[in-house]
């Protein structure tokens, strides 16, 4: 935030112009330095669709960070930007959460029923058939966006496709031909974080992570396509996995004192059984998944009576928890993929847009526009009800980072967002 002060020459000068005839003041010139923004596209994964609360939905699509950049674009030269929005009549898509009651800071949320299936199903959207320049599909990862039958098991790059296209175009494929100038590229959260969403357990493609090699490989594919023409853009880091409300919410500690003053004689330490098979005391550098806050398991007793998480013969499964050692490696992974984008960006000229470092700020506590905003579960204001997507807010303050990176590296003045103008968390009336 700049800070503005007046000096006595400045004062002097503007005493000066006060007794002289008013004068109408230009508005201030902008540019788009050398970049082209008259087309612009973006790919990536949920983070760009607008995907927020667990679901896809028609106010999220709207304040999807790449809309709200295109929007600002538009005073640079930037043309019009479409997006795959769901109808006003089918504005709960995919359906999504929606906080009911906060009582005492314990939420209740209950899902709101999605209405875009197409008639008979539970599972296919309504299909979209028009221009689309946001690309983001939820879930897409760089490994699978280079396998064909991804797009027939995926309802939100399905609904994208003709019924010619499912099962045999790739998202790689999906994304080329748009006949771009620009493009943002936010992919490879997925990478990382469907193996740290699912606690460290992989069961199948969604929730392995990418090979540290494999992933340079094919960002680098999906870069050099991106460019072929010439093309300038912008690419982003993937955010550190601790930096998230989804591991950040439910902490061993704060288990142990809410069964201790449960029942304090029965609770001596929370016990997990580690990604190894081992059982031991977990500590706060072991990540319990938001999800368990609600699943209803914590201290309800086995068959022998065994409270579950409080003794370990019946501990808390691996599958709620991201270990430390899991955690290590997660991070590993993370700053390998970071560190092949960030090349890849520099050897092509490209901005990029540093959300590792950024959500880490964000974190700890951060104001913009004079709104206190941080990672905290609900209160925060960044982070939607699933505990991993954006609110309003949250794509306001990543909308800037990609536009504050643009500008810089291309010389250009695109306006930044007005974040207090976007909501965090919907609370009930």
């Amino acid at each position: 935030m700049k800070k503005y002060i007046l000096n006595g020459f400045v004062v002097a000068a503007l005493l000066f112009a006060a007794s002289c005839k008013p004068e109408i003041e230009s508005p201030a010139s902008t540019t788009a330095g050398q970049a082209n923004f008259s087309k612009y596209i973006a790919v990536g994964n949920s983070l760009t669709s607008g995907y927020a609360d667990g679901g896809l939905y028609l106010e999220g699509q709207k304040v999807a960070y790449p809309n709200l950049i295109a929007e600002k674009m538009a005073t640079v030269g930037g043309g019009s930007f479409t997006s795959p929005f769901f109808t006003d009549a089918q504005a709960n898509g995919s359906g999504y959460l929606s906080l009911t009651a906060l009582v005492n800071g314990t939420p209740t949320i209950a899902p709101v029923a999605g209405n875009a299936f197409r008639p008979g199903s539970t599972t296919f959207l309504t299909k979209y058939t028009g221009e689309v320049q946001n690309l983001g599909i939820p879930g897409m990862r760089v490994d699978l966006a280079f396998a064909a039958p991804y797009g027939a098991a995926n309802q939100y790059m399905e609904r994208l496709l003709t019924d010619a296209q499912v099962g045999t175009v790739s998202y790689f494929q999906f994304i080329q031909g748009r006949n771009h100038t620009f493009f943002s590229l936010w992919l490879g959260n997925n990478d990382a974080l469907g193996y740290a969403t699912n606690g460290g357990v992989t069961t199948d493609a969604t929730n392995v992570l990418t090979d540290k090699s494999t992933f340079s490989l094919l960002y680098s594919n999906l870069v050099n396509t991106l460019t072929a023409g010439g093309q300038k853009g912008i690419v982003a880091t993937i955010p550190d996995v601790t930096a998230i409300p989804y591991f950040n919410t439910v902490t061993a500690s704060a288990l142990l004192a809410a069964a201790k003053a449960s029942n304090p004689a029965a609770a001596a330490a929370i016990f997990i059984q580690t990604g190894t098979g081992a059982v031991r005391i977990a500590t706060n550098e072991d990540l319990i998944r938001l999800p368990f806050q609600s699943a209803g398991l914590f201290g309800v007793p086995n068959a022998s009576g065994i409270p579950y998480g409080l003794h370990p013969l019946n501990p808390i499964a691996n599958n709620w928890v991201l270990d430390k050692d899991e955690v290590l490696k997660v991070k590993d992974y993370v700053n390998s993929y970071n560190s092949s984008i960030k090349s890849l960006a520099n050897g092509k000229g490209l901005a990029i847009a540093d959300v590792y470092n950024y959500l880490n700020q964000v974190k700890t506590g951060i104001m913009v526009n004079g709104v206190g905003i941080n990672s905290s579960f609900i209160t925060g204001g960044a982070f939607s009800l699933d505990g991993v997507h954006l609110t309003p807010r949250g794509n306001a303050l990543i909308a800037n980072l990609f536009v504050d990176a643009i500008n810089t590296k291309y010389g250009s003045t695109i306006p930044v967002v007005d974040v207090s103008q976007y909501r965090g968390i919907k609370f009930p009336n």
